[in-house]
Parts: C-alpha cells; structure tokens; sequence
C-alpha cells in the first residue's frame, strides 16, 4: 500500500503524519511536493493525504486582501497549484483522500467554496489559534459520514488555524461543528456512495500531544481511511 502525502513544509511535521498513517503497519508513504515536482508519483500511490501548512492564497477563493490578520510573511501558490491537482487527479482515479486543516481548506475552495481570512473574535481565536494546539469539544453531525466513522456525536480534538470554512462548496456538507459554530468536518453530500473522502480541520496526526491518539477522532479515522485503501486494492 502506498499514499501519497503532500508535504506539510516542515519535516518534523511531516514525521507526525507519517508515523500517524504508518503505524505498525507496513505503509509506504510518497512525499509529494511542488518543490520537487512529483506529480506524477501520485499514479503509483492508492490514496492521498492533504496535510496541513501555510494558508492558501485568497485568489484561488476569489479575494484580493493579502494583508489580513494573520497573513504568512509569505504564501506558496505554487503549493496551492500542486495539491489542487493532485486532489483533482485522486478524485478522477477514485482515490481515497483524507484532508486535514489546511487540506479541509484547500478542498472547499477547489469545490467552490471560500475561507474567513481570519477567526477575529477573541472567543473563538483562543479556542483554536496558537502553538502549542488548543483543545477544543465538537459535536458532529448524527447521520453523517463521520459519524459512522467515530460512533460518537461528541468529541475532543485539537486546532491550530486562524482560518475557517465560509462558503461551503458545491457537493459538500459539515458533518461536524466546535462549540463556536466552526467547521470542523466536511464531507461529500454522497458519502455512502463515493469513494472515501474525509476533510477535517484538526490534527488527529498529532493528538498524541494530547494523549489523544487512542480515541475515534484520531485512531477511529485512520484505521478507516487504511480500511478503505484496503478495499481498493481487493
């Protein structure tokens, strides 16, 4: 089994996925990265992972202001070019695809959906804005695809964005809320019937932090999403 997994911009984060994902199993995970132009490693993998990073550029979700709270000194379209191909392509072969924090982002903006540049509200910011995570409850929703998945219509999870979902794109829904009414989750409105693909906006990679790593929000998902691998190499 190999996936594919974008590279997060910094190695030891890279890390945390990959051992996330390994596990104890026998995994070979592709860094795929604009810097190295790897595209075409994706033919050879079974799924794809879109990890988290530096915020998007707000053109690719139709907003010219650059110079918002929180902005990055600098953004990294060519990453952003990347991985918009990369999920494109995944989709077209009917990969399983797992996006996490910015990867959530990037998918409701290739959808057609848009971003809050920045959370502002200080109630909301000190719930899911800083560095170290915060950790934060959710709720999910009870007929969704991560519900299935987790069991469970509550949570804890982690964050670490200042930004969050705005317009939800065409063919998606939420399936999970914070306390603030953030997006947590979102999914494709026919999950039962698609291929696996999962978007969420914390980091279940790392909840180990949190001794966190045992519970269905971040065990529970990537055993699903190896489970569904699985099936599409039978």
């Amino acid at each position: 089994m190999k996936i594919g997994l974008t590279y997060t911009g910094s190695n030891e984060k890279h890390q945390n996925y990959v051992r996330w994902l390994q596990a104890d199993e026998d995994i070979e995970i592709v860094k795929l990265s604009a810097d190295d132009n790897n595209l075409e490693e994706l033919e050879n993998c079974d799924a794809l992972v879109l990890s988290g990073g530096v915020d998007i550029h707000p053109k690719f979700y139709g907003n010219a202001k650059t110079d918002y709270v929180g902005a990055p000194n600098a953004f990294n379209e060519a990453r952003d070019l990347f991985e918009i191909e990369a999920y494109k392509k995944a989709i077209e072969k009917r990969m399983p695809v797992l996006g996490i924090c910015r990867g959530m982002q990037l998918i409701n903006i290739i959808h057609g959906g848009t971003l809050i540049q920045d959370h502002g509200e200080e109630d909301i910011s000190k719930n899911h804005v800083g560095n170290p995570d915060k950790c934060h409850a959710l709720s999910i929703e009870p007929n969704s695809f991560l519900h299935e998945i987790i069991g469970e219509e509550n949570a804890i999870v982690n964050s670490a964005h200042h930004q969050a979902l705005d317009k939800l794109g065409a063919g998606l829904v939420v399936n999970a809320l914070s306390g603030e009414a953030v997006a947590e989750g979102i999914e494709l409105a026919d999950s039962f019937k698609n291929p696996f693909m999962l978007a969420v906006q914390w980091h279940p990679e790392r909840m180990f932090q949190f001794n966190l790593e045992n519970t269905p929000a971040s065990k529970a998902i990537r055993d699903r999403f190896i489970a569904e691998i699985q099936k599409t190499l039978t």
